[in-house]
């Protein structure tokens, strides 16, 4: 039974499913959209949407709480300057999975995921 476990492990070591959402959140965030398989692009939309919610307050709390999982100085200021204020009145459901059908080499299911 699978009671209270949340989330997919990926097949990856905790510190390596951490670097891997820190590291999708970037580039999704860097450009806007990315293609990855869907069990990725279904992990990422949570992690990605608190981060969009915390730019949205604006603060130095959110920022710093936010700088814990960007590194990147430039793509943390573009969240909370151009990201944040864009959705300041959408209450949520700031990303979008679109399905793309099969990968080429593996067959691996996968997905578009977007800022909306």
């Amino acid at each position: 039974m699978r009671h209270r476990k949340k989330g997919r492990n990926l097949s990856r070591s905790p510190s390596h499913r951490r670097a891997l959402l820190r590291n999708m959140a970037t580039s999704l965030f860097r450009h806007e959209r990315i293609r990855t398989t869907t069990a990725r692009a279904r992990e990422l939309r949570p992690y990605a949407e608190r981060l969009v919610t915390l730019a949205r307050r604006g603060d130095l709390h959110a920022r710093r709480l936010a700088a814990r999982k960007i590194a990147d100085r430039e793509i943390l200021g573009k969240l909370f300057d151009d990201i944040g204020p864009r959705y300041a009145d959408r209450p949520g459901g700031y990303t979008r999975i679109l399905k793309l059908g099969p990968r080429k080499g593996d067959a691996a299911d996968m997905a578009l995921i977007e800022l909306v």
